[in-house]
């Protein structure tokens, strides 16, 4: 019998206030899906570098139209909760990342995150009241679903060049005031950063898996105060690494070792459905 969506809200909702820390998994396309719902994870989510690189692009020229088919994708091929990387809501408008919640969860989601980062090279971030606008556009939205979608709200400052604790901190208090349901901030440079954030905040914080040197295991993030791990494009790119190894040894070698370490055809199939 199919979960409903409202139940899958529901159960994604729960993981945030059980005790301890969980870890939410990234897939790009249905069969990381299967797989990674095989595994146990509790939940999924999407992430825009991953779902750029399906479509052979680089990270942030992906189209709402094309982020959201691409999250129906997971969203039919798991029983689990999918949450999205949906950037900056796709528009500068507070507006704008209203619609963006609306669709995503018409889509089949039940969480989405929403960044700070305005996508001008000149500019990068919004400006506090305007980002704080629009997260408050996008929980106004979310409170009008007949279930509870997870809104997070993203500051990007060390991922967007701007290494300042007390400004992120001082963001991310503003988009929990402004009704977000998860903070996030990528590119913490260590555990202290993330303990201070933890410590300033009262709603879940996710921290972000996925840069060289920062990232720290599940029990010492949980210990700082995290709530949710999110595996970003991290796992995306371990795969694009073993494809790129295995292709290169038949490329330059034609030698073919790499089969002896891949997954068979029925273990493979052992995640899929007929």
């Amino acid at each position: 019998m199919a979960i409903s969506q409202s139940d899958k809200a529901n159960s994604f909702r729960a993981l945030h206030h059980a005790p301890g820390a969980f870890v939410i998994a990234n897939a790009w396309d249905g069969g990381s899906a299967r797989v990674l719902s095989g595994l146990g994870f509790a939940a999924l989510a999407t992430s825009s570098g991953a779902s750029a690189g399906v479509l052979g692009r680089r990270d942030g020229t992906v189209t709402r139209e094309e982020a959201l088919a691409h999250a129906r994708v997971i969203v039919e091929a798991t029983d689990l909760p999918v949450s999205a990387d949906l950037e900056k809501g796709f528009g500068d408008a507070p507006d704008a990342a209203a619609e963006t919640i609306r669709l995503a969860a018409a889509s089949g989601l039940v969480g989405g995150s929403i960044e700070d980062a305005s996508g001008d090279a000149q500019k990068p971030l919004y400006d506090l009241g305007h980002a704080t606008e629009r997260i408050a556009a996008a929980v106004a939205a979310s409170r009008k679903l007949p279930f509870p979608f997870i809104v997070t709200a993203r500051a990007e400052n060390f991922v967007r060049g701007k290494l300042d604790l007390d400004d992120t901190i001082k963001r991310l208090r503003a988009y929990e005031a402004a009704g977000a349901d998860v903070l996030m901030a990528p590119g913490l440079p260590d555990l202290a950063a993330v303990q201070a954030i933890c410590a300033a905040l009262t709603r879940p914080f996710n921290f972000m898996v996925g840069i060289k040197g920062r990232s720290f295991s599940a029990a010492e993030l949980a210990n700082a105060g995290v709530k949710r791990i999110s595996l970003a494009t991290s796992l995306y790119k371990a795969a694009m690494g073993g494809l790129l190894s295995a292709a290169r040894e038949a490329r330059e070698h034609g030698t073919f070792s790499y089969v002896e370490a891949a997954m068979t055809t029925p273990e493979l199939n052992a995640f899929m459905r007929s």
